[in-house]
């Protein structure tokens, strides 16, 4: 049991992106990584804050992703915000750098996991929200949370 627990890999998630943007589609890309890189994701030591892709040179980058150091490492520990290489096909590469660029959208990471050994990040293009979407949002999960706990109350069983 505790050999299944150890396996198991942390899928770290950018909570903060679907609050400010609206999401239009994702993207899987694998991640360019050092090796202590990947044993600081394996433990879930990763902060996408102030994380943005960019496409530059016909190269996709991905920029101020934190990954903490190794806990274990000595000096062959990684900086901890510096650009990685994201791998894309070119063909896609080529469609996301045109809607970045016509559309005024922006590539933000949704989430990194491991998936068959390997690192895959979820990129998303999206469009930011104004202020009133986000408060629409806000009202529509309030709304859910109290028809939830209303439905909750109401069928509960008394003994």
């Amino acid at each position: 049991m505790a050999d299944k627990q150890a396996r198991q890999h942390h899928k770290i998630v950018n909570r903060k992106a679907f609050h400010e943007y609206e999401i239009l589609d994702r993207f899987e890309a694998g991640i360019v990584l050092q090796g202590t890189e990947v044993k600081s994701l394996r433990q879930g030591k990763a902060n996408f804050k102030d994380a943005f892709a960019h496409i530059k040179d016909d190269e996709a980058w991905i920029y101020n992703m934190h990954i903490s150091p190794y806990s274990h490492g000595t000096v062959w520990n990684h900086d901890t915000t510096r650009p990685r290489k994201l791998l894309l096909h070119k063909q896609e590469i080529k469609r996301l750098k045109s809607q970045v660029e016509e559309k005024g959208l922006t590539l933000t990471p949704l989430q990194i996991y491991f998936k068959k050994g390997r690192a895959k990040i979820e990129l998303g293009l999206a469009r930011g929200k104004k202020l009133y979407d986000k408060r629409k949002d806000l009202a529509k999960k309030d709304a859910h949370r109290d028809t939830e706990r209303e439905l909750k109350n109401k069928f509960r069983v008394k003994l």
